[in-house]
């Protein structure tokens, strides 16, 4: 939201001495109260959409807020893609990722305030700084939806997946529920959560999440250790053929890009954080980054490789399916995934939550009310939860979404911000490592969604829509849960 100057006639300067007490400035006097009101208007707008409505968070929201959104879903498929990688290249691309994703929030967090009275509370507002306001708007507005819906619509298959395969490990005997009905269950805290109206409002939910989502990659990793190395186990790349080696190399190269999204709603939290000059928010948002990021390799790293090195490549899509026992643990690890994507949901709806508002008040001049929130945000999560059960594939949904959208506003978009606005001097160490970061974040984008879309290719010519869909590594399928019969 960008600060104007108050000039000596804005109406919040003008005092009751200056305004027109003749009739002949009666003109000037509607003109006043007219621009008075609209201001007033303007400020209530603007306290009514989610993400400008309270500024009072500290560092550590800065950090679990962090860690909910980037370890979720990706961390449990990430042994998966190792397998797909193979050694090097698996604990290389982890690494880089990492590395370049870190740079590159940390250019976020620094772009947030770069001009004096100004905060670019949202992703499109500072790529609007960046391009254009037309340019801009279009460049980032459709990557940034694209990323937050597609989540929304994975967090919803993962979570009905976990919660099915809880059923199933809790209730042995019962019989085989389909898993539409399980996202379905997982919609319904959604409806309820979503009328939440802020960040802030969610910070409890998102650090319950925060807390959940380093339970359960712990338990992957340990219980992983724990097993031990599986007998004979293989450790050559998972395909069978060349073809199925490249494509499932470019499938992974997405799962991985899927697994850093956090840059898309890093804006929208910071904007949470109180600015002053001599205390900018940039200060304890990055402190709040730096530790989640500490969070998000103690999650990462151990599940990636020691659930690589237990099982080789015959680990499926999500680690815990292959950890079939001890079964209370790894029901129990099931249900913290569901707990954590109750509030990974919300931590991305909010940003959508916000453009959806904005666009419904500012441009079509809906009237800000509970009615309206209701009606929109319902529509929206019977919209995510209606493509969740039409095409319940995981992994390959992580593939397709992390190389198309996750990668341009993760991996370099960022960097083409930086070089046209500040400029840095032309073969310099800054420039150098922007278009290192753009080469690597573009050939992502184009080779990355090639794997998945394959993937999802092959799934949908043996699945029928509404039908219980197969889980489990027998169906060559990748995904996070397993039927059992």
């Amino acid at each position: 939201m960008e600060m104007q100057p108050l000039t000596d006639r804005s109406p919040d300067k003008v005092r009751l001495d200056e305004q027109p007490s003749s009739s002949a400035d009666e003109q000037q006097g509607r003109r006043w109260s007219s621009a008075h009101q609209e201001h007033r208007q303007a400020i209530a707008v603007d306290n009514w959409v989610p993400i400008n409505a309270r500024r009072n968070a500290k560092w550590w929201y800065s950090a679990f807020h962090n860690v909910t959104a980037m370890v979720g879903a990706g961390v449990l498929a990430l042994p998966y893609s190792m397998s797909e990688l193979g050694w090097g290249a698996g604990v290389a691309v982890l690494l880089l990722s990492w590395v370049i994703t870190l740079y590159t929030l940390w250019q976020m967090v620094e772009m947030h305030e770069m001009v004096p009275g100004r905060r670019f509370d949202r992703y499109h507002e500072l790529g609007q700084h960046a391009f254009g306001d037309r340019v801009g708007l279009w460049i980032v507005v459709p990557q940034q939806l694209v990323v937050e819906v597609g989540l929304n619509i994975v967090y919803m298959v993962t979570a009905g997946q976990s919660l099915q395969k809880f059923h199933d490990l809790v209730c042995s005997n019962c019989k085989h529920i389909n898993v539409i009905y399980f996202i379905m269950i997982f919609a319904s805290a959604q409806f309820l959560l979503s009328q939440l109206p802020n960040f802030h409002s969610i910070s409890s939910v998102s650090l319950v999440a925060a807390v959940m989502s380093l339970s359960y990659s712990t338990i992957a990793w340990v219980a992983s250790a724990t097993k031990g190395k599986e007998a004979h186990v293989d450790y050559h790349l998972r395909g069978t053929t060349p073809a199925d080696k490249v494509f499932d190399f470019f499938g992974a190269l997405g799962s991985v890009a899927f697994a850093y999204a956090g840059h898309n709603v890093v804006l929208e939290i910071q904007a949470t954080i109180p600015s002053t000059p001599e205390k900018p928010s940039k200060k304890p948002m990055w402190k709040g980054v730096v530790v989640a990021y500490i969070i998000i390799a103690a999650c990462y790293f151990p599940a990636a490789i020691i659930g690589y090195w237990a099982f080789g490549n015959s680990v499926d899509g999500n680690i815990l399916i292959t950890l079939k026992k001890p079964t209370w643990l790894i029901a129990i690890a099931n249900m913290m995934v569901v707990v954590h994507l109750i509030g990974g949901y919300q931590v991305y709806a909010m940003p959508v939550f916000d453009i959806i508002e904005t666009v419904l008040v500012k441009k079509f001049w809906f009237r800000p009310s509970f009615r309206l929130r209701l009606i929109a945000r319902t529509v929206y999560v019977a919209f995510t939860m209606f493509i969740a059960v039409t095409f319940p594939f995981f992994n390959e949904l992580l593939s397709f979404f992390g190389g198309f959208a996750f990668a341009p506003t993760t991996y370099f978009l960022p960097c083409i911000m930086w070089l046209t606005i500040y400029k840095p001097k032309r073969f310099g160490l800054s420039w150098f490592t922007n278009w290192t970061c753009i080469v690597i974040g573009v050939l992502l984008m184009l080779l990355a969604p090639i794997g998945g879309l394959r993937q999802i290719i092959l799934k949908i010519r043996m699945y029928s829509v509404y039908q219980d869909y197969p889980q489990g590594s027998g169906y060559g399928s990748n995904v996070s849960a397993v039927v059992v019969n």
